[in-house]
């Protein structure tokens, strides 16, 4: 699962054509049809089972390339991963294991019952990625920036010592996409090639894990009957539909607009975990979640504020640039 899977996002991207409006709604549907979809995983991946979260992994990998392969051959974007460097390719692996990474802890924390956990990464991650920018890119914070990144650290620490285990998937995930955007950051790559580059380069491994699997006698594609089937081949439709929804939506959106929609999908799972799985939340784990959502509340609010600047900027100063005017 990821949030931001497109190579490059502005804060202030203008619709290509017609009313800002009409595009401004249409790319608020979609995006949040992605995030909707993504809140409704902890419902789609128990469904695979008996297979294990690696075998479900290398399924979503293998059919999600096989979706955009057939995307690129009907768009013809195969040109851009043609003019693709050697260096390049070799960021889409960095970039394809961190993502693989992602994808996979977030199958085993859904399928082990730990999907408040796999919430609150994703309430983590926009911090993470604030406090990756600072120590890799140099970016500066804001006053209300550092306060919620030393927030969310305290609750981390919380979660640590008094429930007496670190939240190993939250943080496995939020670093884990972080370190993807982070990795991305520079690339001027399209949303679909950036999907299909970084799917394309971990494929030849989930097909070597396949077919050991195979070989081993546990592979349970062919064992577990033809629905089994149908719903390992339509995890590379699940993972990649909401990637594409987003892409084509978030595009046309200000970067504080996404920031304040993508908590859809957190909440979702958390309320999944609460009425659906019914996971147990002992008092010490709600006041390290009520920390994190302290730190949540204040970085959403420096965003509006943030947003709300840029917008007056624009206003004032209507030759300022995409970077000048970014959320």
């Amino acid at each position: 699962m990821s949030f931001w899977p497109c190579g490059h996002l502005s804060g202030d991207v203008k619709p290509p054509c017609g009313s800002r409006g009409s595009v401004s709604y249409v790319a608020v549907l979609y995006t949040i049809a992605a995030y909707l979809m993504w809140g409704f995983f902890p419902g789609f991946f128990p469904l695979l089972r008996p297979a294990s979260p690696f075998e479900i992994l290398a399924h979503r990998i293998v059919w999600t390339a096989v979706l955009v392969t057939a995307v690129l051959l009907v768009t013809g974007g195969w040109r851009e991963l043609k003019a693709f460097s050697l260096k390049m390719w070799g960021w889409m692996l960095a970039c394809g294991v961190a993502i693989t990474v992602n994808w996979g802890t977030y199958v085993i924390a859904v399928n082990t019952d730990h999907v408040a956990d796999a919430a609150l990464g994703y309430f983590i991650n926009p911090l993470v990625s604030v406090a990756l920018g600072i120590v890799f890119l140099k970016e500066t914070l804001t006053k209300a920036q550092v306060v919620s990144v030393s927030i969310a650290f305290v609750a981390v620490l919380w979660l640590t010592f008094m429930t007496g285990q670190a939240p190993y998937y939250s943080l496995a995930l939020a670093f884990s996409f972080g370190i993807y955007g982070l990795l991305k950051k520079r690339l001027n790559v399209s949303a679909m090639g950036s999907v299909a580059a970084e799917t394309l380069v971990m494929l030849p491994l989930a097909l070597i894990y396949l077919g050991y699997l195979h070989a081993q006698g546990q592979s349970t594609f062919s064992s577990e009957g033809p629905v089994h089937i149908l719903l390992l081949v339509t995890s590379g439709l699940v993972t990649a539909l909401p990637l594409l929804c987003f892409a084509q939506g978030a595009k046309h959106l200000r970067l504080s607009t996404v920031g304040m929609l993508q908590y859809m999908t957190p909440i979702m799972q958390m309320l999944w975990a609460l009425f659906i799985t019914h996971e147990h939340m002992s008092t010490a784990r709600w006041i390290g979640f009520g920390i994190i959502w302290v730190a949540v509340i204040i970085y959403l609010a420096d965003l509006v504020r943030r947003g709300r600047a840029s917008r007056r900027l624009t206003r004032h100063s209507p030759h300022a640039t995409t970077d000048e005017t970014a959320a």
